[in-house]
């Protein structure tokens, strides 16, 4: 019929009603309405986080052996801590303590708590001690003792060595839980008989028994004798494979990256008096050795 809207029209109509008359708004045009903004939280800033690492350090504590009194330095058989790599204050060696806290401060803001013919089951107590005095640094340079036995089958297993150094870092963890510390790798002690063999002192010296392991009969090129020194040689490299895996745990703990084990020591940086400790100049050169560590950004 003519003027009458057909029933699919009618239907339409009235779905179109409903709709709109669930709606606040947006059925009187033909676009959609528009989406609400959505608005992001502005991200907080991200705290700031304390360096890991000062490269100028407060107060310096040392643990360790004869290298570190230097044993032999200024007379025969005695310690001359003065001299010391680590807490001296000659000016001539420039130790790491003077270097990083000035002269005036060295005597109040160091301690040096190695021992002469420490070895490294030594070092936990030492590092307690260190703990105590609560030091932005601590200094350790163990292991040569452990190498340096009357013969190479008496050297400290690879295993107890590693023991010791990670029982030492968690006794100061526990007293000093910030303190860094400055790990110097064992000195390559095949290079100092190499060195000290050319020299008829200190092969007198040698033969009253210091570090027979590596030193005895320093003039024997026999493969019994090479094989010693490169059983000694191996065992050196493996103390230092520990040193720097245990310190690479704490993120407080530089190794010296075998700085020490690397530096070539020649006749008059060793001491005239056994061959084999540091001399004042050799002195010098591991607080060298050290500080360029310490410091680097």
């Amino acid at each position: 019929m003519r003027g009458r809207p057909s029933f699919r029209t009618a239907v339409a109509a009235a779905t179109a009603a409903l709709l709109c008359g669930g709606a606040l708004s947006g059925c009187t045009s033909a676009e959609p309405a528009p989406k609400a903004a959505t608005t992001r939280p502005t991200p907080a800033p991200a705290p700031s986080r304390e360096p890991l690492w000062d490269v100028s350090p407060a107060s310096v504590a040392a643990v360790g052996d004869s290298v570190t009194r230097a044993f032999d330095a200024c007379d025969v058989l005695a310690d001359c801590p003065e001299v010391s790599w680590a807490t001296g204050t000659d000016a001539d060696v420039n130790s790491l303590a003077l270097r990083l806290l000035g002269p005036a401060k060295v005597a109040t803001r160091s301690w040096n708590l190695a021992r002469t013919g420490a070895r490294m089951a030594e070092l936990p107590e030492q590092m307690a001690a260190a703990a105590a005095e609560k030091p932005a640094l601590v200094t350790v340079m163990m292991g040569a003792n452990d190498a340096c036995r009357p013969t190479p089958e008496l050297m400290t297993p690879v295993a107890d060595f590693r023991a010791s150094f990670a029982a030492a870092l968690a006794r100061l963890r526990k007293g000093a839980p910030k303190a860094q510390v400055y790990v110097a790798s064992v000195p390559d002690l095949k290079h100092l008989w190499s060195t000290g063999r050319l020299i008829p002192e200190g092969l007198e010296v040698w033969k009253l028994g210091i570090c027979g392991s590596m030193l005895a009969d320093a003039t024997d090129l026999g493969p019994a004798a090479e094989r010693r020194r490169a059983t000694v040689h191996e065992r050196v490299v493996a103390y230092n494979t520990a040193l720097r895996d245990v310190c690479a745990q704490d993120a407080r703990c530089r190794y010296d990256g075998g700085a020490v084990f690397g530096f070539r020591f020649d006749a008059g940086q060793l001491s005239p008096w056994d061959w084999f400790h540091p001399s004042k100049d050799g002195q010098a050169r591991l607080a060298e050795l050290a500080y360029r560590r310490i410091t680097k950004e």
